[in-house]
């Protein structure tokens, strides 16, 4: 079958907030809580405050993985209120991080829509 869609899964997105999450609570940062898709429609991205935490949605569907990708990146970086230099310190490991543990799901075009 020829592939059509860069589109990660929902494994994908699983797997890449756990990443996420394990890389900013070994740097000391607020680990924020994601989930798809976003509660406001026609968004493709939402960050809450709450008490308790940050709570970042991330629209996954219909888009390239690599975008998705990017945008939990952003929320990490906007959820701990991080200005450059440290913001784009933050998303340089983060992308490594990224390409060391899920390369596939970077450079794959995937089939299978989440």
């Amino acid at each position: 079958m020829i592939p059509t869609s860069t589109s990660g899964t929902a494994v994908d997105f699983s797997r890449a907030a756990r990443l996420l999450s394990r890389e900013a609570r070994s740097r000391g940062l607020v680990v924020p809580g994601f989930r798809c898709p976003p509660r406001v429609v026609g968004v493709h991205r939402t960050l809450r405050r709450q008490p308790n935490g940050v709570v970042i949605a991330v629209q996954v569907r219909g888009r390239p993985w690599f975008v998705v990708v990017a945008d939990m990146i952003e929320g990490v970086v906007v959820a701990n209120e991080l200005k450059p230099p440290a913001a784009d310190r933050l998303r340089t490991e983060l992308w490594a991080a990224v390409a060391a543990e899920l390369p596939d799901a970077l450079t794959t075009p995937r089939t299978d829509v989440a």
